[in-house]
């Protein structure tokens, strides 16, 4: 698995971009699956108002965001770049899939920094700009309408790596609220109990009613407020039935 490093040596170079809110945008893609290196080339205007607004709580990014004239200026230290397109060129290099490059363009950034290159938002990268790179990755869409804006392929992009990398997992309930064995287990007991006193349980021929009610608990993940609901119902039926 890829170190927690890897992904800061990933850049996100933004050729030539028309739109400033793009470039907000851009940089709040980044921010989320956790890059932080934004390179500008030849902007045609400089991030403003518009940017800061679209990058949200990633101003800080956009604010360190470096600016270049030539795409060579934002490529000299890398070890590898990635040009994105739409489509296949003649060029040397075949077009592959971002899923099917990321395990290299993660293995090669561990070595050092690895640039993602994305052209103009109406032409993309030129095939001179696309030289430059010696990968040519595509993100596949729709064929009758495979054109990402800007900011949303750099969102799939930073996705697909920081997921092959397992950069991110699903958050999860805090564990003061997970129900322990021990609430599950006294749960299970009352249950038990209130069955066998409204007669649906007979502790003689029990059979198999209480593996399933285990095997259902348990595929529940029940949380401590969950047990206190289920214990409060069979306390208030248990109630009934003495009356």
């Amino acid at each position: 698995m890829p170190s927690p490093s890897t992904l800061e040596r990933i850049r996100v170079v933004l050729a030539r971009p028309s739109h400033a809110g793009n470039i907000g945008a851009a940089a709040r893609a980044m921010k989320t699956m956790g890059f932080a290196d934004l390179r500008l080339v030849a902007p045609r205007r400089a991030p403003d108002a518009e940017a800061r607004s679209l990058a949200a709580g990633a101003a800080e990014l956009l604010a360190a965001a470096r600016t270049c004239e030539r795409l060579e200026d934002a490529l000299g230290d890398t070890v590898l770049a990635v040009g994105f397109s739409a489509r296949g060129r003649d060029l040397s290099q075949r077009l592959r899939s971002l899923r099917e490059a990321a395990p290299e363009i993660l293995s090669d950034a561990a070595h050092g920094p690895v640039a993602l290159v994305f052209g103009n938002e109406t032409y993309g990268l030129t095939n001179e700009e696309m030289g430059h790179c010696g990968m040519q990755v595509s993100i596949p869409a729709n064929p009758e309408y495979s054109s990402l804006n800007l900011a949303a392929a750099v969102q799939v992009a930073c996705y697909e790596l920081a997921s092959s990398a397992r950069s991110f997992a699903l958050p999860r309930r805090g564990e003061h609220d997970e129900a322990t064995h021990e609430d599950v287990e006294a749960l299970i007991a009352h249950w038990q109990s209130a069955m066998i006193a409204s007669g649906y349980l007979d502790p003689g021929q029990p059979g198999r009613l209480m593996e399933r009610l285990r095997r259902l608990l348990a595929r529940a993940e029940l949380e401590r407020s969950e047990v206190k609901l289920l214990r409060g119902m069979l306390g208030a039926f248990e109630a009934r039935m003495r009356r």
